[in-house]
C-alpha cells in the first residue's frame, strides 16, 4: 500500500498529512501541525523561511516515524511570494505579501504599463502584492542587481529538501508575470518594467512532475528517503482539484480559508475588459483549467476579531447568531488588508456595533460578498448556479454556510475541509499512477469525505 505526504502551509499554520487508499476510500492522517506568520523585521512583513524549513522536516521525520515508508511528499503554500537567490544562495528577507512594499511600487508599475495592458496579457487581478509589483519593489531596493533567479516560496522549500529548481504553473500563474495565453513569463512585461531576463528563464513543469528525491542530507536527517512532486503548489489550485464538482465548466466553487476564492474552472482565460472591471483573476488550474476566480478578503477578518475579543470559533459563531444586525461592509476593501485593528476598521465603515453585532456584520458581509461575485460571473456566462461548493476549513463554518446559501440563493455543498491537502495527495496520486486522472479523483472524495446540504431557503 503506497503513502503519500502532503505539506499544507497556510499564512497561519501547516500541516503534515499522510494518505493512502484502502478500500476505496482515501484515509489521511495528520501527522504534524505548526503555527506560521509573519514578523515584522526592520519595519517589513517578513517570513521565517528558515524556521518554516525546520517545520517541513520535522513534519517529515514525524511521518516516517509513524506511518512508515512514504512513496512522495509535495508542498502547496498561499502565492505571490518568493525567494530570490543569488546562485545557490538565498538574498533575505523574504518578503510578506502583506508587507505595504507592493502597494508603493503598484503606482511605479502602473505610470510604466497601465494595468488595463497588464491584465490583457496575464488575466491577473490586481492585488497590491501580486509578486510582479514586489519583484518591482525589488529592483527599486537594488535586490535583483546580484539576483540569478527566484523561487517561489513551495518551490523554494523543496529546493532546500532535494537540491532541484523548478517553477510550477499553478503558482507562476500568481505572480501577475504568465501570460494567460501563452502560459509562460512574457518577456515583454519584464523588459518594460526593466525587470532582468534572467529571472524568467527555464522551463515552467505542470503538476504531477517528479523533480527528485530527498538529498543524502536531508534523508538522514528525517529518517528516510522518498520522491518530491509538484503538486498543484497554489494552495487554491490544489483545493479545487479535491472539490468534489463535476468537471463541466458550470460548477462554481469556494475555497474557505484566510482568503476566499469563489470562481468556476474554464477552459480558456477571460481577459477582456468586463472581466478586469469587475476584477476576477485568471489563474493555473492543476488539471490543466483557467480558474476564473475573485479573492475576497475571506476568514481573516473573522480571525483577527476572534483574536482581537479573546473567543474561540464556536464562541463567536453563537455569538454572532444571536446578535443579527443590518450593517454591511464591502470585504474587498483594502482597509481590511492588514489594519492595526479589524474590530476598528469593521466599525469606522459600519458604524457603532456591539461585539456580537460586529460578527454579524463580518459573517453576512462576507455572504454578501460571495452573491454577487455569483451574480457578476453568472451574469458574465449567462448562467444560473443552482449550487455553489464550498470547501476548505470554512466549510466547517455552518453560520457562514447557511448565510452564504440564503443570501446567493444558491444549494450550498460544504466540504471537505482539508481540501488543499487532499488536492496535494490526489496529483501524488496521479503521477504514481494509482489514480487515473482528476474526474476518478473527484469521485474518490466524494466517496472518501461526502458533504453537508444547505439549501437557500434555511
Amino acid at each position: 500500500m503506497k503513502q503519500y505526504l502532503a505539506i499544507d502551509i497556510g499564512a497561519s499554520s501547516g500541516r503534515h498529512i499522510v494518505g493512502r487508499v484502502e478500500g476505496g476510500k482515501l484515509i489521511t492522517e495528520e501527522v504534524y501541525r505548526f503555527p506560521n506568520g509573519s514578523k515584522m523585521q526592520d519595519g517589513h512583513l517578513v517570513w521565517d523561511v528558515e524556521e518554516l524549513l525546520g517545520h517541513v522536516k520535522s513534519g517529515i521525520a514525524a511521518a516516517i516515524a509513524k506511518c512508515g515508508e512514504i512513496e512522495s511528499l509535495s508542498i502547496d503554500t498561499w502565492g505571490v511570494d518568493y525567494v530570490l537567490l543569488d546562485g545557490d544562495e538565498e538574498i533575505l528577507p523574504c518578503y510578506a505579501y502583506r508587507d505595504s512594499r507592493g502597494a508603493e511600487a503598484a503606482e511605479k508599475v502602473h505610470a510604466v504599463l497601465p494595468f488595463r495592458e497588464l491584465y490583457k496579457k496575464t488575466g491577473i487581478q490586481y492585488q497590491p502584492f501580486n509578486t510582479v509589483y514586489q519583484l518591482y519593489a525589488d529592483k527599486c531596493a537594488g535586490r535583483l542587481e546580484k539576483a540569478t533567479g527566484f523561487l517561489m516560496l513551495p518551490q523554494y522549500l523543496l529546493y532546500k529538501l532535494t537540491g532541484a529548481k523548478a517553477c510550477e504553473y499553478t503558482d507562476a500563474t500568481t505572480t501577475g508575470l504568465l501570460n494567460a495565453q501563452t502560459r509562460a513569463f512574457d518577456r515583454d512585461i519584464a523588459a518594460a518594467l526593466g525587470l532582468p531576463a534572467r529571472l524568467f528563464e527555464g522551463e515552467i513543469a505542470r503538476p504531477g512532475t517528479c523533480i527528485g528525491e530527498l538529498t543524502d542530507e536531508v534523508a538522514a536527517e528525517v529518517g528516510g528517503k522518498m520522491r518530491a512532486v509538484l503538486c498543484a503548489s497554489h494552495d487554491t489550485a490544489s483545493a479545487v482539484l479535491a472539490a468534489p464538482i463535476a468537471s463541466d465548466c458550470n460548477a462554481p466553487y469556494l475555497s474557505s480559508g484566510t482568503w476566499s476564492l469563489l470562481g468556476i474552472e474554464q477552459s480558456a482565460p477571460h481577459t477582456d475588459e468586463s472581466s478586469r472591471i469587475e476584477n476576477f483573476s485568471n489563474e493555473g488550474g492543476g488539471n490543466g483549467t483557467i480558474r476564473w476566480q475573485k479573492n475576497i478578503m475571506g476568514l481573516w477578518m473573522l480571525q483577527s476579531v476572534r483574536k482581537e475579543l479573546g473567543l474561540g470559533f464556536n464562541e463567536a459563531e453563537q455569538l454572532a447568531r444571536e446578535n443579527p444586525c443590518d450593517a454591511l461592509v464591502d470585504c474587498e476593501d483594502g482597509a481590511f488588508l492588514a489594519p492595526e485593528s479589524m474590530s476598528a476598521a469593521v466599525r469606522e465603515q459600519a458604524g457603532e456595533l456591539t461585539d456580537g453585532q460586529l460578527l454579524h456584520c463580518i459573517y453576512q458581509s462576507l455572504a454578501h460578498c460571495y452573491k454577487n461575485a455569483l451574480a457578476a460571473m453568472g451574469m458574465r456566462l449567462g448562467k444560473r448556479f443552482a449550487t455553489l461548493n464550498i470547501i476548505g476549513g470554512g466549510s466547517q463554518d455552518s453560520f457562514l454556510d447557511e448565510l452564504t446559501a440564503k443570501a446567493a440563493g444558491v444549494t450550498v455543498l460544504a466540504g471537505p475541509k482539508e481540501a488543499t491537502a487532499i488536492g496535494n495527495l490526489l496529483v501524488q496520486m496521479i503521477a504514481a499512477g494509482e489514480v487515473k486522472d482528476v474526474a476518478e479523483g473527484r469521485e474518490l472524495v466524494k466517496r472518501s469525505f461526502g458533504v453537508r446540504t444547505y439549501e437557500s431557503k434555511n
